[in-house]
C-alpha cells in the first residue's frame, strides 16, 4: 500500500543538525526499530501525518492490521525516540519526532562522499529499471 504524498515538513532533512547530534548507539537504536516491516510503514505513515499525528486506532485502518498488533510496534518506535505520543482526551495521538528523523539522516549522510558534492546514480553494470 502506498502512501499518500503531502508536502515536507522538513526541507533540509540535515538543517540545524551537529556533526554530533546523534551518537551510533541512538542511530543503531533507531535502525534496529526501522527494519521491521510494519514498523517502518508505522513511521512513514506517521511522517505523512505531519504534525497532526494519528491515533492508534486510524494508523491501525491505514495499515490494515490490528490494534493489539501495532500497538506493540508503536511501543518500539516510541522506545527508538522516532515516535512521541501523548494524551489528547481519551485518545492517545502519536507523531514522528521529525527533529530525530533528521537527525538519523545526517548520522548517515555525514561526510558522504568525503565531504564534496555528490550525485546518486546506479553503477554502469546496472541496466536501468523500467
Amino acid at each position: 500500500m502506498e502512501l499518500p504524498i503531502r508536502p515536507s515538513v522538513c526541507d533540509d532533512p540535515c538543517a540545524a543538525i551537529g556533526p554530533d547530534a546523534l551518537p551510533e548507539a541512538q542511530a543503531v537504536k533507531a535502525l534496529g526499530a526501522l527494519a521491521q516491516n510494519l514498523r517502518l510503514r508505522a513511521f512513514r505513515a506517521l511522517i505523512v501525518a505531519g504534525p497532526d499525528g494519528l491515533t492508534p486506532g486510524a494508523l491501525a485502518a491505514l495499515l490494515g492490521v490490528a490494534p493489539s498488533t501495532l500497538s506493540f510496534h508503536l511501543k518500539e518506535l516510541v522506545h527508538a525516540g522516532l515516535a512521541q505520543v501523548e494524551p489528547s482526551g481519551r485518545h492517545l495521538i502519536y507523531r514522528a519526532r521529525f527533529d530525530r528523523m533528521r537527525a538519523l539522516l545526517a548520522y548517515l549522510t555525514r561526510q558522504c562522499c568525503d565531504g564534496a558534492p555528490c550525485e546518486l546514480s546506479r553503477p554502469e553494470s546496472e541496466p536501468e529499471r523500467s
